[in-house]
């Protein structure tokens, strides 16, 4: 006898289809796991966020472990999922999960600070890191200087930025996460990687299971409170941390 629950279209068999196509579209989109990295403060965090949300985090702190933020763009008919995985610039913080955090990745983007010369200096260790990972020139790279907006603190002048970029087969952007007037141009930097990671060859998704659970954080986008040593620091409207 055959059981009519099983038969009809009740409203959790119907919720299970939904479900499963859910699953099956996700398994036909197209993820590309693009990782930001630099030095602590440099704003990585910040081109993220205004990247996925569209806007400048009011509050932030400094990245301990991973982050990753997910955005979905269509590009020439297909839609296709951005992964961008954010770790934290100090040594201490991330040594545990370098090895998770370079596999399977698809692009690199390269963050200085313009107005802090030691973050600029410090990317020949960045590309080393790179290459000691197995990210090799063939995998689209872009170098993105941030805080542009500090013009009066600028210390890195975009010719000596644009020298060191053309001897690395990189194409140089300099950009503000946030300065409103530059929020195209954030969005540029990335719709460009995208367009380059979809014209390539079908990827392989991105499982961040791979982290160990204490240093994997999912980012939402909402703004998080920023410390030192404890205490709470308030942003000023003037600050060049972003």
């Amino acid at each position: 006898m055959s059981n009519n629950k099983e038969m009809s279209g009740t409203p959790g068999s119907v919720e299970n289809f939904v479900q499963s196509g859910v699953l099956l579209r996700d398994r036909k989109r197209r993820t590309f796991k693009i990782i930001v990295i630099g030095d602590s403060n440099v704003g990585k965090t910040c081109l993220t966020f205004r990247f996925c949300s569209g806007r400048f985090p009011e509050r932030t702190e400094a990245t301990i472990g991973v982050d990753f933020r997910e955005r979905r763009v269509v590009i020439d008919n297909e839609e296709i999922m951005l992964q961008l995985w954010d770790t934290a610039g100090q040594e201490r913080f991330r040594r545990s999960m370098v090895q998770h955090y370079y596999r399977n990745v698809h692009a690199v983007v390269f963050v200085y600070d313009v107005t802090r010369l030691s973050s600029f200096e410090s990317l020949p260790q960045w590309l080393d890191e790179c290459n000691r990972h197995n990210l090799t020139y063939n995998l689209p790279r872009i170098m993105v200087g941030n805080k542009c907006d500090c013009k009066n603190k600028l210390e890195v002048p975009t010719n000596r930025a644009q020298r060191f970029a053309d001897v690395n087969n990189m194409p140089l952007f300099e950009t503000s996460a946030k300065d409103d007037t530059e929020c195209d141009h954030v969005e540029a930097i990335f719709m460009t990687l995208a367009h380059k990671l979809k014209a390539a060859k079908p990827m392989m998704p991105v499982n961040p299971v791979e982290f160990l659970p204490e240093d994997m954080h999912r980012a939402e986008v909402l703004s998080v409170g920023r410390e030192r040593n404890g205490v709470s620091l308030n942003s000023s409207e003037n600050s060049c941390y972003c």
